[in-house]
């Protein structure tokens, strides 16, 4: 019987400790009504226990035997579902052992109360209404923490506006305005990783004859090399773009919520006599869904001149500068606070001649450098609802303004 308590009553207070964490602080409708879910399980556990009292002593209630049996099962259930979701997505040895205990403890309390001879009215009753009450808490949980974090939502939408260029008042230099939108016609809110906006400035050349199918071919290769998307032309020869113009245009750690809209705007200045035929616009945003994970801040951490750590996985790209952003991570749910290492979310703005780029990525504390796999990248972006939005080249010719020196 001692035992059969001990067993009981850690998990009725690891159930209640996880239930109210959810209750309270899980970011989705679900995740509360699991930790609801939790709390139920762990009161029954509690009334098993002291059932469990009676039936061993004075049997003052004649069915006392039939809530310890269920009160073990209740415990048996639980205990063998947060195995599992330790052993799935957990990080935690100390909980998965402790799991492992208190599932084989649970399955022997059950056998020891069972071996009693317990008197169950209505037994077919009594079995529909465990099933059907198990069926719900598997349900529950394998919505929150199964699907839902291997699911893909919607991302945001980022749209280009190039504005009329404007002279300067002496003439020498001219200015292009730009708005950047940001739009959100999901139901899903989402973090704001980090946001980066470029122009390129590009040479375009005439040729005066046509140009040959291998020049063509030449062109592609180079295009491929800088990752710039140009049209092969006839006569037109493009020369690899450089960056003129580079910002965040929305500070890292912001959010927007479902159906909402951002909206700022830029100006990038060149002199009248620039050497650029036109200027390519790009625009990029990394997000990460609210309903997946807690970020409450993004600080800036560092700079790759002057001794800002970054990976050698991002060093494999030569000639660029780097600025880093740090935050701590939290999950969605108590579970998977509890049994995961704390995680922390790392974005790289980085630029140079050729062109800016932005790449994020979760890890826990110190493994920033390694490298991540095809399948833990993909892992990564369905249980964090990680997702891209990127717009560009939105180019603009630049010859009406140069005519006017």
């Amino acid at each position: 019987m001692v035992l059969i308590l001990l067993v009981l009553l850690l998990t009725a207070l690891l159930l209640s400790r996880f239930g109210i964490e959810d209750l309270i602080g899980a970011l989705t409708y679900t995740g509360r009504i699991t930790g609801a879910i939790l709390i139920l399980v762990s009161a029954t556990t509690l009334l098993g226990a002291a059932a469990v009292v009676d039936h061993w002593f004075q049997n003052s209630f004649p069915y006392s035997g039939m809530v310890a049996l269920i009160g073990t099962v209740a415990a048996l259930l639980a205990n063998a579902i947060l195995l599992f979701a330790t052993f799935n997505v957990g990080d935690s040895t100390a909980y998965l052992v402790l799991w492992c205990l208190l599932t084989a403890g649970s399955a022997w309390a059950v056998f020891a109360v069972w071996r009693t001879s317990v008197v169950i009215p209505a037994p077919k009753r009594l079995a529909a209404a465990l099933i059907v009450s198990s069926g719900l808490a598997i349900a529950s949980f394998g919505y929150q923490d199964i699907y839902q974090p291997y699911q893909r939502g919607a991302k945001p939408l980022i749209k280009i506006t190039v504005g009329k260029p404007v002279l300067s008042q002496d003439r020498k230099a001219f200015a292009v305005p730009v708005d950047i939108t940001l739009e959100n016609h999901s139901d899903v809110s989402f973090y704001l990783l980090g946001a980066e906006f470029h122009a390129m400035g590009e040479r375009v050349l005439l040729s005066a004859n046509d140009r040959l199918r291998k020049q063509w071919r030449a062109d592609a290769e180079q295009w491929s090399k800088f990752q710039e998307k140009h049209p092969l032309s006839r006569r037109e020869i493009h020369q690899p773009g450089e960056l003129v113009a580079a910002q965040p245009w929305v500070p890292a750690g912001n959010w927007i919520e479902a159906g909402d809209a951002f909206f700022t705007q830029t100006v990038v200045q060149l002199p009248i006599d620039t050497k650029y035929d036109q200027l390519a616009f790009y625009a990029t945003a990394s997000f990460a869904r609210k309903d997946r994970l807690g970020l409450y801040q993004i600080d800036l951490e560092g700079y790759s001149w002057s001794g800002g750590k970054v990976p050698r996985w991002m060093k494999k790209l030569k000639n660029l500068d780097t600025v880093i952003y740090r935050g701590r991570v939290h999950e969605n749910n108590a579970i998977a606070t509890h049994t995961r290492d704390p995680r922390y979310v790392t974005v790289y703005w980085q630029f140079g001649t050729n062109g800016a780029a932005l790449a994020e990525t979760i890890t826990r504390n110190g493994e920033e450098d390694r490298e991540l796999t095809e399948a833990e990248s993909d892992l990564l972006v369905k249980r964090y609802g990680l997702v891209n939005a990127a717009t560009g080249p939105i180019e603009r010719t630049l010859w009406d303004v140069k005519s006017q020196r």
